[in-house]
């Protein structure tokens, strides 16, 4: 079973697929994008079969990911690990490399084998205009791809998920560090973790989905307005 699989079998079911599993904010923008349990699954299945047909991406593929804390990064990071691939931290030497509009440039200068693909994180879908030749625009492609994905192959637990962590130390980890902070089913945690490390992206999301709560993921926090989004979002639970 793939990390993804085990994260996101319980919440496909039953009545945690239609309630909402990730609502997001951008205090920047004024962004909210809310997602339901069957809503994040089929973006990461579109996602998943982009980078397995458009980027080869297979079991043991290293993905490096240069991306905010954001609902497109949720399922881009579920569709690598869906297609069996490790995501590592570092864009040196991993074979693609996901970024936003902004790290472009980083992203190419860590020649990666594979190649590059751009998320724009436009909430309306509309892609990074004038990329280089050669890179990927997610937005682009990932429209023209189908809401479920079957993996071609079974991915073991001892494989690599997660910079050398395994699928079931990874996930295992999720669920311990979803005990000590006290998350259940019933919770909404509200976050302001950014992901850019293994211990916030562990808690911010991966203890989160292993407890089968609600996450409301915040980008570019407004503290003035949390308090109030807090008792909007009748939320239980506080992350950063």
């Amino acid at each position: 079973m793939t990390l993804t699989a085990a994260l996101l079998g319980p919440l496909r079911t039953g009545s945690s697929a239609a309630r909402p599993l990730i609502t997001f904010y951008d205090d920047a923008t004024g962004e909210r994008v809310e997602l339901s349990g069957t809503t994040t699954a089929n973006w990461a299945a579109k996602a998943a079969n982009l980078l397995r047909e458009e980027c080869d991406v297979e079991p043991g593929t290293p993905v490096a990911l240069l991306l905010p804390a954001h609902w497109q990064t949720a399922a881009v990071l579920l569709a690598a690990w869906w297609c069996g691939a490790e995501v590592v931290s570092e864009p040196t030497g991993a074979e693609w490399v996901l970024c936003d509009a902004d790290r472009v440039d980083i992203a190419l200068a860590s020649d990666p084998a594979g190649g590059v693909v751009a998320l724009s994180l436009d909430a309306f879908g509309k892609g990074v205009p004038g990329l280089p030749p050669g890179v990927v625009d997610f937005a682009t492609e990932v429209r023209l791809q189908g809401d479920d994905f079957v993996p071609w192959e079974q991915v073991p637990g001892s494989a690599p998920a997660l910079d050398g962590a395994s699928v079931d130390e990874v996930l295992a980890g999720a669920r311990a560090r979803a005990g000590e902070l006290g998350l259940s089913r019933t919770d909404r945690v509200l976050s302001t973790l950014d992901w850019n490390t293994g211990d916030c992206l562990r808690d911010g999301l991966l203890a989160v989905l292993a407890a089968e709560a609600s996450l409301v993921q915040v980008r570019h926090p407004d503290e003035a307005a949390l308090a109030r989004r807090a008792t909007a979002e009748r939320t239980t639970v506080r992350l950063g």
